[in-house]
């Protein structure tokens, strides 16, 4: 049998840092801990479900149902018990330093421990003294008490640590999809637009430099609580198995720090682009630029759908009151009211601009020389059409498989396209707010012509015309240099 000396120094790890009194029935979890079964099932089940578990007192993480029995350690707290001893009493009690008398006593005003002698003197005399034994059960139980907020907090402060970095990764995603949008429209506008790239990539970074910095800052002081927090709960803990008279030494104080302790939320920051960076807008010389690659556009009138009305000088396009009797010819549309421009693309830059006024409803953009005229148009990019659609007024999308939406914060009344054969893009303009709104990317083949749809309804706004723009005169004559 071990002596009383043996287990007093191997005491203290048969205790139970959860409920403080030796262990029942030790189970052991992966960091090497060990509890009372009942103690670390009741600590599992308080968490919930879907909450990481973490040790009562390293914080490592484990798995619920992961701990093992330790048989060993249970016939070492049984050999303890039967030894008598008590949890966390001294083999050697300490004595009064003025008395040599032992501290049996508690002054509540004083908050120390004091022996008869001492309750006897003046300085104790009128002082509210209570057993250590009694003072030590008192304050365990405030201090156990104490624990649960902390650990909230902790465990808040932590969700709260997590939050902030998604942010940051949020943040950083889109400060990089931004980055590769406005770096796209400025490789392919370069030439003229190089200074104001640079300008708006500047502003953006210090945008981002400014709110990152900001989110950094939030997730350091939340570490730095959490830091706290934790340790706070590490003095509690060690305090609450420290021998009585250690566990009441400054106890107040360390009651007082807990109970004062106010978790303190992350200052909001928000993620959202504080500037909306459209390169057009921010640019007077786009649309010069893109005129010098400006086409004089005409209606092809053998295309035109019967109930289509084309102007003499084939600029302007509408829905007529009837069929109108035209040759049914193998280029003509007969289905839907369609017409395409008679001129015919094979390589080269070209653009021109659409007016379309407040009109309910079109189509506008580039289809392949060989799409079918008769019947059915399906207008997608796999049958041959580069489009953008407007539908009861305010639903635009562009002819995507599947059609994609297209979000639009001023409206266009006049449109520009832009075909850059050789790059295989077909860009379409708000002329209106000089912004960019959609570009197709594809690999072309064959010839490609303009493509216009007034759509069906002849009565209301939808009646009025789609109008091809002018070319300005002084354009005209570049136009042999630029393709």
């Amino acid at each position: 049998m071990a002596s009383p000396a043996t287990a007093g120094e191997v005491h203290d790890e048969a205790i139970c840092s959860i409920c403080l009194g030796y262990l029942t029935e030790p189970v052991t979890i992966a960091c090497g801990h060990n509890f009372c079964r009942a103690c670390l099932s009741q600590y599992c089940a308080e968490k919930g479900a879907g909450t990481p578990l973490t040790c009562p007192q390293c914080r490592a993480q484990f798995q619920k149902g992961e701990f093992k029995p330790n048989t060993q350690l249970s016939n070492i707290v049984q050999k303890l018990k039967q030894l008598g001893l008590k949890p966390g009493k001294e083999q050697k009690e300490k004595l009064c330093e003025r008395h040599e008398e032992r501290l049996k006593l508690f002054c509540e005003e004083d908050g120390e421990t004091i022996c008869w002698v001492c309750e006897k003197s003046r300085d104790h005399k009128s002082h509210t003294v209570v057993p250590v034994e009694e003072a030590a059960q008192e304050y365990k139980e405030k201090l156990q008490g104490a624990l649960g907020p902390l650990r909230k907090d902790l465990e808040e402060s932590l969700a709260l640590t997590s939050k902030e970095k998604e942010k940051t990764t949020e943040w950083q995603r889109k400060v990089k999809n931004k980055r590769e949008t406005i770096a796209g429209e400025f490789n392919k506008l370069h030439t003229l637009l190089r200074e104001e790239e640079q300008l708006l990539l500047q502003s953006l970074e210090e945008e981002e430099r400014e709110t990152l910095q900001r989110l950094q800052e939030n997730v350091t002081k939340l570490s730095q609580q959490s830091s706290s927090l934790q340790q706070l709960i590490t003095e509690i803990e060690e305090k609450c198995q420290q021998p009585v008279v250690e566990l009441l030494k400054d106890v107040k104080t360390t009651l007082s720090r807990s109970e004062n302790v106010k978790l303190r939320e992350p200052e909001a920051v928000s993620t959202d682009l504080k500037n909306v960076y459209k390169i057009p807008e921010r640019c007077l010389d786009m649309r010069e630029m893109l005129k010098r690659f400006a086409v004089d556009v005409t209606l092809d009138p053998d295309t035109a759908h019967p109930k289509l009305v084309l102007s003499e000088d084939r600029k302007r396009v509408r829905n007529g009151d009837k069929r109108q009797d035209l040759p049914d010819n193998p280029e003509r549309f007969d289905y839907c009211p369609c017409v395409l421009g008679a001129e015919r693309f094979a390589g080269g830059r070209h653009y021109w601009e659409v007016e379309v006024g407040d009109k309910p409803d079109w189509d506008l953009g580039v289809c392949r020389e060989s799409v079918s005229r008769k019947g059915q148009v399906t207008l997608t990019t796999k049958q041959g059409y580069w489009a953008m659609s407007l539908r009861n007024r305010d639903k635009y999308s562009v002819s995507t498989s599947p059609w994609t939406p297209l979000p639009m914060s001023v409206r266009p009344s006049r449109v520009g396209i832009f075909l850059d054969y050789k790059a295989g893009e077909v860009s379409f303009y708000n002329v209106t707010d000089r912004s960019h709104l959609f570009t197709f990317t594809d690999t072309f083949s064959g010839k490609l012509r303009p493509y216009f749809c007034p759509c069906n309804n002849a009565g209301g706004t939808n009646a009025a015309p789609l109008i091809i723009c002018p070319v300005p005169a002084q354009t005209r004559g570049n136009l042999c240099l630029l393709q």
